[in-house]
């Protein structure tokens, strides 16, 4: 009976090992809810290793949209980074450091992106500031004239239109262009009725201006900007005005008053300075643009400023030996910081029409411009005009300015302009 009794010992002692053993969970088996929260931070810190290694070389974006509101997050923030093994994960999923496949986009991505919320548009806004190009007389009410009330277009309506688009400064290689497509669609009668034709041109619009982000991304510390332009086109109040916005948002902003031609910018730069609280760095009367702009680099490193906005004398596009000092500039800027200038603006008087186009394209190929700036919008009757620029430079609108306050610099949505610019009239137009 001895060996009887051992045997059913051996035989518990198996079902004990056995049931111990099946208690533990197999890889990649679903953990009870304890477990599972006890095992997320351990997750969330592959996820996080795997998205921040990808984010180190580029510091984290910082973005200016005005009245301090945010804008859209750009590609790269939506999107989480994915190591290059990651371009055979399934749509939803992404695969974080080790090649772990982890579902959903990483929990600090998510986040970020989360925290950024959208710019709210402002069309209204944005119409009453184009006033003038809204106006009977104006680019809008021109085209209202011409389009209202038809209940079929033909042909010979694409002939009226060019004259329109022409008288105000919209470009001819930007008219062709818009012309091209608008008949294309009436042959496919596509486009026969008014407002057909409405969509048809807000459609070409955005086409056009939809290049790129409009506002300020500072992507190193200090992000520097260097503004140029012909005489009198508002480089001096566009940096005071950003220098204000920049400054409601938390950045510290150094100025550099590089136009050492006229005594009157260098004061009104500090006029702004002191109205701001921002840190000017001016040089004799007279001396090297180059080497002030160096210095206020230089100062601004040794403060950690975010932001450096550099003035410098206005020219006429047409003097090659300034448009070659503006080179120089470029050239020396470079070496008291790695990259500089980050960002070359070219700043417009949107009331000088289709002489705008010629310093424009001037400019451009003087120096590669990252931004336009279109200046006095709410003086001028023909606001196509930026649609002509944006088509013969393809560089991206960052900012317009609307009015004398600071908060009329705003950052430039293409979907918000064009709204406001050819959208159908509100109940006060209409009252009007």
């Amino acid at each position: 009976m001895s060996w009887i009794v051992l045997l059913v010992i051996a035989a518990a002692i198996a079902v004990g090992l056995y049931l111990m053993i099946g208690r533990k969970p197999k890889q990649g088996a679903e953990l009870p809810e304890g477990d599972a929260k006890a095992q997320l931070p351990a997750q969330r810190a592959r996820a996080d290793q795997g998205v921040r290694h990808s984010e180190r070389p580029q510091p984290a974006a910082a973005k200016l949209a005005g009245d301090s509101a945010s804008r859209t997050p750009s590609a790269a923030a939506r999107q989480p980074s994915q190591p290059p093994h990651a371009a055979s994960a399934q749509p939803g999923e992404m695969l974080a450091g080790g090649g772990v496949d982890a579902p959903g986009p990483a929990p600090v991505a998510q986040a970020l992106a989360e925290s950024r919320p959208k710019r709210v548009q402002d069309v209204q806004g944005v119409r009453r500031g184009l006033g003038k190009t809204r106006s009977k007389e104006g680019f809008f009410g021109r085209l209202a004239t011409l389009i209202g009330g038809r209940k079929q277009m033909d042909p010979a309506v694409a002939d009226e239109l060019e004259e329109v688009l022409l008288s105000s400064d919209v470009g001819v290689k930007a008219t062709q262009e818009i012309l091209r497509r608008i008949r294309e669609g009436m042959d496919r009668r596509e486009i026969s009725d008014e407002a057909r034709v409405w969509e048809a041109l807000r459609a070409e619009a955005k086409r056009i201006l939809s290049i790129g982000e409009g506002g300020l991304e500072l992507r190193t510390k200090p992000t520097v900007i260097l503004l140029v332009g012909v005489n009198g086109s508002g480089k001096t109040t566009t940096i005071g005005k950003l220098a204000t916005q920049l400054k409601a948002n938390g950045k510290k902003v150094v100025l550099a008053a590089g136009d050492t031609f006229r005594a009157a910018a260098v004061q009104q730069l500090e006029v702004w300075g002191k109205r701001v609280g921002c840190e000017v760095v001016r040089g004799k009367d007279g001396a090297d643009p180059g080497a002030v702009i160096f210095d206020a680099i230089q100062k601004a490193s040794s403060m950690e400023a975010d932001v450096v906005l550099a003035d410098t004398a206005g020219r006429l596009h047409t003097k090659t030996p300034l448009m070659d000092e503006l080179k120089k500039i470029a050239k020396t800027m470079g070496k008291a910081a790695q990259g500089a200038p980050h960002e070359t603006w070219l700043i417009i008087d949107s009331t000088n029409g289709q002489n705008a186009v010629a310093q424009s394209r001037q400019f451009s190929e003087a120096l590669p411009l990252t931004g336009l700036v279109l200046t006095k919008l709410d003086g001028t009757a023909k606001g196509g005009v930026v649609l002509g620029i944006c088509d013969e430079l393809k560089v991206p609108v960052r900012f317009i300015g609307l009015g004398e306050r600071a908060d009329d610099l705003r950052p430039f949505d293409a979907d918000e302009f064009v709204e406001a610019l050819l959208g159908q009239p509100d109940a006060d137009e209409v009252a009007a």
